[in-house]
C-alpha cells in the first residue's frame, strides 16, 4: 500500500501537541470526525476501542513512530490520520525502543478484514522506517509539504 495514497494532505496534522498519548488519540479520532472520515455517531465507540488497544499494549513502536489502531465494525474501509508531533522532545509512547514518538498514525480498520488490518499496520511501519521519509514528515512546514514529501519518499527509484 502506497500510504500518500491511504492519507489525504489534510489528514497530515503538522504541529501536532497534544499533552500526553491518551490525548494525541482523542484528537486524531476528532480529526477524523471532522473530515466525517468517521461518524460523529460512532466517534465514541472507535475512542473506546482504540484506547483499550492502547491499554492492553502500547502501539509505540521504533524511531520515533506510534501506531495507535483498532478494528472496529463503524467503518467500511481504511481510515487514518497522521499528527506530526511539533515538540522536538516528542511524545511519550511507550515505544519498544524507548524513544518518543514524533509521528503518530490513527489507523481505524474495518473489523471483518483482519488481513487488511495486519497488511496496513506492516505497510505503515514498513514506509516510516524509512529515516528520509520520517525526516521530510517533521520537518514540513505544511499538510500538503508533507503529503508531497511522503509521495516523493515512496516513488520508486529509477533504473
Amino acid at each position: 500500500m502506497e500510504l500518500h495514497r491511504l492519507f489525504a494532505a489534510e489528514d497530515l496534522i503538522v504541529g501536532f501537541d497534544p499533552k500526553d498519548k491518551w490525548d494525541a488519540i482523542g484528537q486524531l479520532v476528532r480529526h477524523l470526525v471532522g473530515r466525517q472520515a468517521i461518524a460523529e455517531a460512532s466517534a465514541e465507540r472507535v475512542l473506546e476501542q482504540v484506547l483499550a488497544r492502547e491499554r492492553s499494549m502500547s502501539t509505540g513502536m521504533e524511531r520515533g513512530i506510534a501506531i495507535p489502531h483498532a478494528a472496529v465494525d463503524d467503518v467500511q474501509k481504511v481510515t487514518a490520520c497522521m499528527g506530526i508531533v511539533s515538540r522536538p522532545g516528542g511524545l511519550t509512547f511507550q515505544s519498544i525502543d524507548g524513544q518518543p514518538a514524533r509521528l503518530v498514525v490513527l489507523l481505524v480498520i474495518p473489523k471483518a478484514q483482519k488481513l487488511l488490518h495486519i497488511r496496513t499496520l506492516a505497510d505503515v511501519a514498513r514506509v516510516l522506517s524509512n529515516e528520509a521519509i520520517r525526516n521530510a514528515l517533521i520537518g514540513a512546514p505544511s499538510p500538503r509539504e508533507a503529503w508531497e514529501a511522503l509521495s516523493r519518499g515512496e516513488a520508486p527509484t529509477p533504473r
